[in-house]
């Protein structure tokens, strides 16, 4: 219940800029940098940056008057959860964190795995230095091509979900708005400030001779790797885009013609609208890809206005089929990624992952499944560069944790957890276990299982807390994933009986 109390009185802070919280302590806690540590699930962390029990006698808190949450409905309760905190262990911070991080991406040394991918969120040169900064490992510079696109007006659309403003993003953005010139003269300052970041060229091309041509100078102003995009989905204009990553023909010709261009390892950066990603992965291969970027963004249409009746964003009355991205695509983008990684002919290769990574654990589940990078983009858009503090630290305590010295070590070992449908124990039952002590006698499991299930569960009529009738439960499990207290645990497995 502690880390769940934790978790859900975090995720009310609005992550200030410059939180006021912090500021109005007199005890010196920086609350407003412990709560934004908790959202991005670093407990750990906050817990070694809350240290000693400050908040325990403190009866006038001055940092939940000056909350800004408080201007919307109430403030973060900040000296209670700075209380449950302090029943946390908060074990000495990594001394190694640089050596435990540090890698290798097709054959470059890098410091960290984290990369900013190709969009908004790495169009310049003043953007990209000030993630540096923070501590990002590299970038894939927001697509260039050879002419600068006509934007549109909105451009962005979100879905919500109970209170989160943000659970998936969808944008109708084209390649980088700066001239060619422009962006040449960014990667060549970025290089030269910036020698030891790994900086990914995205490009796109229309014609052979256009991919060949971006190649070769992106090799000459500094790049460090090509990343071909086959797959955005809202391009204007033929031969560009998504629709040319479903085609084996063309990523084969284009992938050829930026070889012939540039030495530089190439990623081919694959489109997820498609069944299977692995085919034309394979043709980008045998074309001299060296490597592969996985996912761009799911081809959406988003929130239907029930008055306009147009999608969103609404651009002058109209909207159109465009890129879904954030953590709702997560599952797709592990999908695609774990196919590509146990594909015997393309196992092996170099994969950077992308696809709804806001925190370290999303970023571990990506190289676990067959990463060596991995690109973030609508979790900066949201929350900013800084999210790469708890990225990199709760990263480093879980590799510790695990037993593991380097990141490396980490690579595809999720993979063996993945068999066919056809493989799996269909033998046996693993029934839940309700942990009374954790219920809070809230009836959800009762409402799903009665609903959307076996109706397996009764409520007491003593205290309200559920009751497994083990005849009509089939381990489905439902039950332990609506509950909110946690109350719920994996049981025993037993043999199913056999029919008479």
């Amino acid at each position: 219940m502690n880390e769940i109390m934790l978790y859900s009185e975090a995720s009310q802070c609005l992550l200030c800029q410059d939180p006021s919280c912090s500021a109005a302590c007199d005890k010196g806690v920086d609350c407003g940098r412990i709560l934004r540590a908790l959202n991005f699930r670093n407990l750990e962390g906050a817990a070694r940056l809350y240290g000693s029990d400050s908040c325990a006698a403190c009866s006038s808190p001055e940092c939940e008057k000056a909350c800004t949450r408080a201007a919307l409905d109430r403030p973060v309760a900040i000296c209670r959860t700075m209380r449950e905190l302090s029943k946390e262990k908060a074990p000495e911070k990594a001394a190694d964190a640089e050596k435990m991080l540090e890698t290798e991406f097709c054959g470059i040394k890098i410091r960290n795995p984290f990369l900013l991918s190709s969009s908004v969120v790495s169009s310049n040169y003043e953007m990209v230095a000030r993630a540096f900064d923070m501590g990002w490992g590299g970038v894939c510079f927001k697509t260039i091509g050879l002419f600068v696109p006509d934007e549109v007006s909105p451009r962005f659309g979100a879905l919500a979900k109970e209170a989160s403003p943000m659970i998936g993003f969808k944008n109708a953005e084209q390649i980088s708005d700066h001239t060619l010139e422009e962006n040449l003269s960014f990667i060549r300052q970025l290089k030269k400030d910036y020698p030891d970041r790994l900086i990914i060229a995205s490009i796109m091309g229309q014609t052979e001779e256009e991919w060949e041509e971006l190649a070769r100078l992106m090799e000459e102003n500094g790049a460090d790797i090509l990343e071909l995009n086959f797959s955005c989905p809202q391009m204007v204009g033929e031969g560009m885009g998504s629709d040319v990553g479903t085609n084996n023909e063309l990523v084969a010709r284009f992938t050829a013609a930026a070889r012939r261009g540039s030495s530089l390892p190439i990623l081919a950066k694959m489109t997820p609208n498609i069944t299977d990603m692995t085919e034309p992965a394979r043709a980008c291969v045998e074309a001299g890809a060296d490597g592969l970027a996985a996912i761009n963004t799911v081809k959406s249409v988003m929130n239907v206005d029930l008055h306009s009746f147009v999608s969103a964003p609404n651009i002058s009355g109209a909207s159109c089929v465009s890129g879904y991205s954030g953590k709702a695509i997560k599952p797709i983008a592990l999908r695609f990624i774990s196919d590509m990684a146990s594909d015997e002919k393309l196992k092996g290769l170099p994969i950077s992952g992308m696809g709804g990574i806001e925190n370290w654990q999303d970023a571990a589940e990506f190289i676990a499944l067959g990463c060596q990078t991995i690109q973030v983009t609508t979790a900066i858009m949201q929350y900013g560069y800084r999210i790469i503090d708890d990225m990199i630290e709760g990263m480093c305590d879980y590799l510790r944790e695990a037993g593991m010295d380097n990141i490396s070590q980490l690579v595809g070992k999720g993979l063996n957890g993945l068999a066919s449908a056809d493989d799996l124990d269909r033998g046996s039952i693993e029934y839940p276990r309700f942990v009374r002590s954790r219920c809070i006698g809230c009836g959800r499991c009762f409402v799903s299982c009665a609903d959307g299930g076996h109706q397996a569960i009764t409520l007491s009529e003593t205290d309200g807390r559920p009751v497994l009738d083990v005849n009509n439960c089939v381990g489905c499990q439902l039950c332990r994933l609506v509950c909110p207290a946690a109350a719920i645990d994996a049981g025993a497995r037993v043999p199913k009986k056999k029919s008479a």
